[in-house]
C-alpha cells in the first residue's frame, strides 16, 4: 500500500509538473512546430548521379498525440573498386524540451552514432536546422532542410571539426521530393 501511494504521489507530481499535458510548450516552440509540419510525409532522394552514389529516402511522422515527430532515414549505396555495398539508416526523435527552451532532437544510426540537436525553424524562408551541442573533443553536426520549391526539400549535412565548433564544412549535399 505504501509502495502504491508513492507511486500515485510521483505521478500526481509529474501532472503537476508538466500541467498534465506533456512538455511544456512555448510561442518559439509553435513556430518551430508549425515549421516542422512541412517535412511531414515521406521523401525521396533526388538526383542524377552514377551507381555508386547511393540512393534513400526518409520519413517524418508525428508520434505520441503530437508530442514528437518521428524522422526514419535510409541510404543505400551499392559497391564500388574502393568498398563493398552498404546501408546507412538512422532515426531522430524531435521533442520539446522539458525545461522550455525550446525543440530538440536525438539521433540514433546503424554505425552507433548518437547525436544531441538543437532545433532550429522558420517557416519564412522554410529552414529546419539541427546542430549538435558543441564539445571539445568531438564534432560539431550540423543538418539543414530548406524549401527548393515544387514540393522538394535541398538537404545539407555539415560537420565542423573538434575544438573548431563554428568551422563547418559540407559533408553531403542532396535534395528530396515529397512522395
Amino acid at each position: 500500500m505504501i509502495w502504491l501511494a508513492n507511486c500515485l504521489l510521483a505521478a500526481l507530481a509529474v501532472t503537476a509538473q508538466t500541467g498534465g499535458s506533456g512538455p511544456p510548450q512555448t510561442a518559439t516552440n509553435d513556430v518551430a512546430w508549425a515549421a516542422l509540419e512541412y517535412l511531414v510525409g515521406d521523401w525521396a532522394g533526388e538526383g542524377s548521379g552514377s551507381p555508386g552514389q547511393g540512393a534513400g529516402g526518409f520519413t517524418f511522422k508525428w508520434d505520441l498525440d503530437r508530442k514528437i515527430l518521428v524522422r526514419t532515414n535510409f541510404a543505400d549505396y551499392t559497391a564500388t573498386k574502393e568498398r563493398p555495398a552498404f546501408s546507412h539508416r538512422d532515426l531522430m526523435l524531435v521533442y520539446a524540451d522539458p525545461t522550455g527552451s525550446g525543440l530538440r532532437a536525438i539521433y540514433f544510426d546503424n554505425e552507433g552514432h548518437v547525436i544531441n540537436y538543437a532545433v532550429r525553424a522558420a517557416r519564412d524562408p522554410f529552414l529546419v536546422e539541427f546542430a549538435s551541442d558543441p564539445a571539445a573533443r568531438n564534432p560539431r553536426y550540423r543538418l539543414s532542410y530548406t524549401r527548393a520549391g515544387n514540393g522538394a526539400v535541398s538537404i545539407k549535412f555539415e560537420i565542423a571539426p573538434p575544438g573548431k565548433p563554428d568551422a563547418f564544412s559540407t559533408y553531403i549535399e542532396a535534395r528530396a521530393r515529397r512522395k
